[in-house]
């Protein structure tokens, strides 16, 4: 399928007197995918990567199962609360400097949290590196919508959607390596490194696709007046509900992952990281299958049908693990099949949500990115809440997707 450039931002803006402002250059559709894969790579591994270390931080800090779930909603938060700062900072200075400030924040607080000392420690500092990596992400979202709308967008979030299913799958196996080698603390040493590669990416690989002509004034009033006028928009605020939704339950499912299969299944560090990886390879094929789809179907179209298999799959995963029947294909099936059909829900109603404010792309990413991970922090916990098991994690995921699909259902109506 052709990708087409958004046409407007990035056309060469015509000279005025003596001087004459340029548009940014125009990577190509493969490079820019690499580089925002990058970029969105880094909240899937800050979030992923130390699931196996669960059960050791558990033991060696002294605390219970609960709270150290409460170190994942943490990390969701300031994945969350992260984005609504930087999105405006990125609308007002650009989309570089927010960026490289925000993953070296989140490089220092990986380091800090490789020698956290307790539980409440570890979880201030994870909040930290959340906000970190929300840096990466919004603004990996507001350089997609600098570049391309409609279809395209969708498409390439699609592409996106690739680097988010691998990451899943390679950060349980990192995790599960560096603890063979060393402790949990290794991992946070491994994400600060990682932070510092994903640095030099983007300083090298991201052109600036903001000029200066087109950013926002940076005061206080011009933020809360951007958000106003956002949030003020219906059809957007319910595109943004339906993704945010979409991603509770995947988070749904990583917050219980780890007891469910480790500990009713009785898994190993090493085969946790393969049924996760097998769930994450669903997450890739609907998200490659969905750019298939887009040349036949609207992007509002594929995704309400597939949040309709998403529901019907989540109810026979409660169903099958209320009887108790099944086996661990009992748990996994089902998740696969609500996994691969949210990702065929993800990019669509994010490219919906952001075609609708191209003028201030980088906070309207804040917004779905803030709904995204917030909606993550508020479902974690409620697995954990009704018992860490597999029926536990299939309500909270299918109660997330029934969710999405009653706003994706208002955003078609509402005018």
């Amino acid at each position: 399928m052709t990708q087409q450039l958004a046409p407007g931002p990035e056309k060469q803006a015509t000279t005025t007197g003596a001087t004459a402002r340029r548009a940014p250059a125009r990577p190509g559709f493969l490079r820019t995918v690499l580089v925002l894969g990058a970029l969105v790579a880094l909240g899937p591994l800050t979030i992923d990567m130390y699931l196996p270390a669960l059960p050791a931080i558990v033991s060696d800090l002294g605390t219970t199962e609960p709270l150290v779930q409460l170190t994942l909603t943490g990390t969701m938060l300031g994945l969350g609360l992260g984005q609504l700062a930087v999105g405006p900072l990125s609308d007002a200075l650009g989309r570089r400097r927010p960026l490289l400030a925000g993953v070296a924040l989140h490089v220092g607080a990986s380091l800090s949290s490789a020698v956290a000392w307790d539980i409440t420690v570890l979880g201030v500092l994870r909040i930290l590196q959340g906000v970190g990596a929300a840096a990466a992400t919004v603004v990996a979202m507001a350089v997609l919508r600098d570049l391309f709308e409609g279809r395209a967008a969708a498409t390439a979030m699609s592409r996106l959607m690739l680097v988010m299913g691998v990451a899943p799958v390679l950060a349980p196996a990192l995790g599960g390596a560096v603890l063979v080698a060393g402790s949990w603390r290794w991992v946070f040493g491994v994400l600060a490194l990682l932070g510092v590669l994903v640095m030099l990416v983007a300083g090298s690989g991201l052109p600036e696709t903001l000029p200066a002509d087109r950013r926002r004034p940076a005061g206080i009033g011009a933020t809360l007046g951007a958000y106003r006028s956002i949030l003020g928009d219906t059809r957007f605020v319910l595109f943004a509900l339906a993704t945010g939704l979409s991603f509770g339950a995947l988070f749904a499912y990583v917050a219980g992952s780890s007891f469910v299969l480790q500990g009713k299944f009785g898994l190993d560090r090493q085969q946790f990281a393969l049924a996760f990886g097998g769930c994450a390879v669903a997450l890739i094929g609907g998200a490659q299958l969905n750019p298939v789809l887009l040349a036949r179907f609207s992007p509002s179209r594929v995704a309400g049908v597939a949040l309709g298999g998403v529901v019907a799959a989540g109810l026979v995963g409660i169903a099958l693990q209320a009887a108790g029947t099944g086996g661990l294909a009992g748990f996994l099936v089902p998740v696969m099949a609500m996994l691969g059909g949210g990702s065929l829900v993800i990019p669509n109603t994010t490219a919906l949500a952001l075609s609708r404010h191209g003028e201030a792309a980088g906070t309207a990413a804040a917004i779905v990115g803030a709904i995204q991970f917030g909606t993550g922090a508020l479902v974690a916990p409620v697995v954990g809440v009704l018992g860490n098991d597999g029926v536990a994690t299939a309500t909270a995921m299918t109660g997330s997707a029934l969710l999405a699909a009653a706003a994706l259902t208002a955003a078609s109506r509402a005018r």
